[in-house]
């Protein structure tokens, strides 16, 4: 009895991974645009003004908010907030395979296609500082280079070494962090946009 009880719960639908339910979650829209009859991928400036990081180029979207009903949701959303762009407009072409940067952030990409007249006279500007284009042409032939950081963990001072084998002296392994980066005419493109850029366009290839 235990065990098909239990073969039947673990056959309902689970988080993508454990620790998904706690997560930060975000969800991102990439916009594919059409510029002189040429899809472009469509990428925004985040605001000089903005507390998080300003000036730096992403994707529209954000945080999922407990009153989305799904990560599309959230993405279509956002993306109106952003640009101005009606949902009802928006086609979403597929969904790319969710980003998982640690174990307490996740990102939900969505491919779609929009209309860029309706974004190049309503972007938000509290928000966004400019919006730009690349051609899919230009990406497809690129190649992005790349650059490691090293990430170490460093515990608080409330961590309870007494409770691990070797309490202070534990090792703590470090990772490696590969950094892509994209670079088009004045912009460079790196982080979890390139990251998630350069999966796309692999893709696609």
């Amino acid at each position: 009895m235990f065990l098909d009880q239990l073969k039947n719960q673990l056959n309902e639908n689970q988080p993508l991974f454990i620790g998904e339910e706690t997560a930060l979650r975000s969800a991102v829209l990439i916009p594919l645009v059409q510029v002189d009859e040429e899809w472009h991928i469509l990428f925004e400036v985040r605001s000089f003004t903005m507390r998080k990081q300003p000036g730096d180029i992403s994707f529209p979207g954000g945080r999922i908010d407990s009153t989305d009903p799904s990560p599309m949701a959230a993405a279509l959303r956002e993306t109106h907030e952003e640009l101005g762009v009606d949902p009802k407009t928006v086609t979403i072409v597929g969904t790319l395979s969710p980003y998982i940067a640690s174990s307490s952030f996740v990102i939900y990409p969505f491919v779609a296609t929009i209309d860029y007249n309706q974004i190049i006279h309503s972007y938000n500007k509290e928000e966004v500082e400019e919006v730009f284009t690349i051609p899919v042409k230009w990406l497809l032939n690129y190649e992005p280079y790349m650059h490691v950081v090293s990430v170490e963990p460093v515990p608080l001072p409330s961590f309870p070494y007494e409770k691990i084998m070797n309490g202070t002296q534990y090792q703590w392994r470090a990772r490696s962090m590969e950094e892509w980066f994209f670079d088009y005419e004045k912009y460079t493109i790196w982080g979890l946009t390139a990251r998630i850029l350069k999966h796309f366009i692999g893709i696609i290839k």
